[in-house]
């Protein structure tokens, strides 16, 4: 379905609702039955990165009718992608990154200081490439781990070697983890300032604790410093009060927004979109949906009882906010300026990150997560599609 095919918003709350459906009532926006499992790291890349062809670019047309290509297949849990010229980089929870280009697609190791934990909805996660990637081959990747048996999360500056990453530099430890509600979106903003979004890690209360790093928005230099102008003195925190932030974008002057999930069970659903701006607290676990208390922020959007469960997010060149969603399973389209959303892609399951460059949109699905979903032998994939105006 396209945006010119989309009716209206009750329509679409109607198809999030069916999408619902599956899955307990007890985390309804995520992955809860991935097993527990650890990536053993070591100094030295212990075997070959695995190399096979690439999808190949002519696979047909969606199920919306646009045209579109499977650029890259059979991922494991694929999470974040970043893109350097022609090449993809795709973050996997169990641990990996797989580099996509030149008609290949290779699974490279990652050597951390601490190994990847990869329990529920915790893992490798976001991953972003530093602005200067082409010389330094530098990125920033959030990733869970263990650490006297507690579930933490934490920052590392990587940088490609061969064909392999190494940790360089950890950034920020210890944000608090779980095995739900880890947050993980990492994004460079226009300020060139590196943003990280945390969950409450079943922490309802630390996310309105600014001492806390769950459930925040949290900012850096790219050295990991804390910037002299954050909102609170000597803290990483930019704005409190969030559940599990996933997405995180900015409109081409300097607004900014994040897709956050909303509370599980009953009620369940209310999965929102709110506008950031420093020191601002919205609210979980205090309000939710519509609700409103004192000096807390209320979103612009939420979904109501139907949960989409919304990821990455990209803004287009209209200022309009695209959003990949896992319980929806779909792609969904916010205009700020109207309060209309519309579901612009579906038919291929849950929906993890995205991103756009000129008319064409990339995203991968996230059907093994351990939710369910579309599924197919050649899951998970990375996809291109046109864009729908």
């Amino acid at each position: 379905m396209t945006g010119k095919q989309t009716g209206t918003l009750a329509a679409i709350l109607c198809f999030a609702l069916l999408s619902a459906c599956s899955g307990d009532g007890n985390n309804r926006n995520e992955a809860t039955s991935a097993p527990k499992s650890t990536v053993a790291v070591s100094p030295e890349p212990t075997q070959a990165a695995t190399e096979k062809p690439a999808a190949g670019e002519d696979s047909g047309q969606s199920e919306s009718g646009e045209p579109y290509a499977v650029i890259a297949e059979n991922l494991r849990i694929p999470w974040s992608i970043a893109i350097a010229g022609n090449d993809f980089y795709v973050t996997e929870r169990e641990g990996n990154i797989v580099r996509i280009g030149g008609g290949n697609q290779t699974r490279q190791n990652v050597r951390l200081s601490e190994a990847v934990l990869h329990e529920g909805e915790g893992g490798l996660l976001g991953f972003v490439l530093a602005p200067d990637f082409e010389e330094s081959k530098e990125a920033f990747a959030y990733h869970t781990y263990e650490k006297d048996g507690k579930t933490l999360n934490r920052i590392v500056l990587l940088k490609q070697e061969g064909a392999d990453w190494a940790e360089q530099q950890a950034l920020l430890e210890g944000i608090p983890g779980n095995s739900t509600h880890n947050g993980g979106r990492l994004a460079i903003g226009p300020d060139g300032m590196l943003y990280a979004t945390t969950g409450d890690a079943q922490g309802r209360s630390d996310a309105q604790d600014t001492n806390s790093l769950a459930g925040k928005i949290i900012r850096m230099t790219l050295t990991g410093q804390i910037p002299s102008d954050n909102p609170f003195p000597n803290s990483y925190v930019y704005s409190y009060g969030h559940r599990n932030p996933q997405g995180i974008a900015w409109t081409e002057d300097g607004q900014m927004y994040s897709t956050e999930h909303g509370p599980s069970g009953n009620p369940g659903g209310h999965d929102e979109i709110n506008v950031i701006a420093p020191g601002n607290n919205y609210g979980w676990s205090a309000i939710y949906g519509d609700q409103k208390k004192q000096d807390m922020v209320t979103p612009i959007y939420h979904t109501g009882d139907p949960a989409i469960a919304p990821s990455g997010t990209i803004v287009d060149g209209e200022g309009r906010l695209v959003i990949a969603t896992l319980r929806g399973e779909a792609i969904y389209r916010y205009t700020p300026a109207t309060g209309k959303m519309e579901v612009i892609h579906e038919g291929e399951g849950r929906i993890r990150d995205l991103k756009l460059v000129q008319d064409k949109l990339y995203f991968v699905t996230n059907n093994l997560d351990g939710r369910g979903g579309k599924s197919s032998e050649s899951e998970d994939r990375l996809v291109r599609m046109d864009y729908p105006e």
